[in-house]
């Protein structure tokens, strides 16, 4: 259980690091989603930290700090179900695999951490 939690948690942090630096880029692509499903453009950076933040802290699971990677695991799986649910608010359906790939590496993430704990 302890490669699997090792695996789902470095491809979890390897995509929150890579779209947080896309929010804070402002790519194209992250500013014509955000603005699809409503989300106000000067939302984007403080979204971008929490994702970053996410990142960070399961990396410090991964290190030792066991509770915090779990803390940190329960905040991805929380802001992607946020994700999803503007999503759905929006009626936008055909990139929802995107919130929603992130979301279960979340709860991956954090399903493994508790069965290593």
């Amino acid at each position: 259980m302890h490669s699997l939690y090792l695996v789902v948690t470095v491809l979890t942090i390897a995509a929150n690091a890579g779209i947080a630096a896309a929010d804070l880029a402002r790519a194209p692509f992250v500013m014509a989603n955000s603005a699809e499903v409503g989300v106000p453009p000067s939302w984007v950076p403080p979204l971008a930290v929490l994702k970053a933040a996410g990142a960070a802290g399961l990396l410090l699971g991964l290190f030792g700090l066991r509770l915090v990677g779990i803390a940190a695991a329960t905040g991805l799986v929380l802001f992607f179900v946020g994700a999803v649910a503007v999503h759905v608010r929006a009626r936008v359906f055909h990139n929802i695999a995107f919130p929603g790939g992130f979301l279960l590496l979340a709860v991956g993430s954090l399903v493994t951490a508790l069965a290593v704990a």
